[in-house]
């Protein structure tokens, strides 16, 4: 029996239509499938819906894979992909895989010869930083920083020595209730010269990027709260 394709199937970051962002191949791959793994089934259908998928949910196989599932059993998510069905692993917003559960699956995809196919959409991260000017040959992801503040403070202590040790931007996240937190952490601890860009909403008619310095940003309290942001740091 031949094998399913996985396809890594990035989806919208607002509510906007799907086609703003989204190619249309995207679309035509996502409407003949029918095995999904998801982080949520509900957002997940009315994403569906959005991209124009009709007819009963009940005829579709969502397997649920976020945070809170067991990692001792992961050939389940992949059995369909065996039986011969093609499968697309869902992210919340952006991509799969980036800044979201689904890696483990795609590794162990491999390792069965299943064939894999990324799909081309949004990714915050990469958006914030194309648009930042910071520099986009050496560059790292540190996905969420510690919520404790010794912590918080070591790490961002951390990345600010590696902007000029090793020329790098470094590019991070919060959840977006915490993210004043977050920026008032970055402007009490880094120096006042190093460069801080803020990339909110972003694909949104509210999209806002400012890259200022730590020094500017003082005085200057963007409007992040609760606002799905990327914080990049830079020199």
């Amino acid at each position: 029996m031949d094998k399913g394709t996985l396809y890594l199937l990035p989806t919208v970051l607002n509510d906007d239509p799907v086609e703003n962002s989204l190619p249309a191949s995207n679309i035509r791959c996502i409407l003949r499938l029918r095995h999904f793994v998801v982080e949520e089934i509900k957002t997940s259908r009315r994403f569906l819906r959005k991209t124009g998928v009709t007819g009963d949910f009940n005829d579709f196989h969502f397997l649920l894979f976020n945070e809170h599932s067991d990692k001792k059993h992961l050939e389940q998510y992949i059995e369909p992909l065996l039986q011969g069905h093609d499968m697309g692993i869902l992210s919340e917003a952006g991509f799969p895989c980036i800044a979201d559960p689904g890696s483990e699956i795609v590794r162990l995809a491999h390792r069965h010869k299943i064939k894999v196919v990324p799909l081309s959409g949004p990714s915050s991260i990469f958006l914030a930083l194309m648009a930042s000017g910071f520099n986009g040959q050496n560059f790292i992801f540190h996905g969420y920083l510690p919520i404790e503040k010794t912590a918080r403070t070591k790490k961002i202590e951390e990345m600010e020595n590696a902007v000029y040790s090793k020329d790098q931007t470094q590019i991070f996240i919060e959840a977006p209730y915490r993210n004043l937190q977050l920026f008032h952490a970055i402007v009490t601890t880094c120096q006042t010269a190093i460069i801080l860009c803020t990339a909110t909403d972003l694909t949104t008619e509210k999209e806002s990027i400012q890259v200022k310095t730590v020094k500017e940003w003082k005085n200057d309290i963007p409007d992040i709260n609760k606002k799905p942001t990327v914080f990049l740091l830079y020199r």
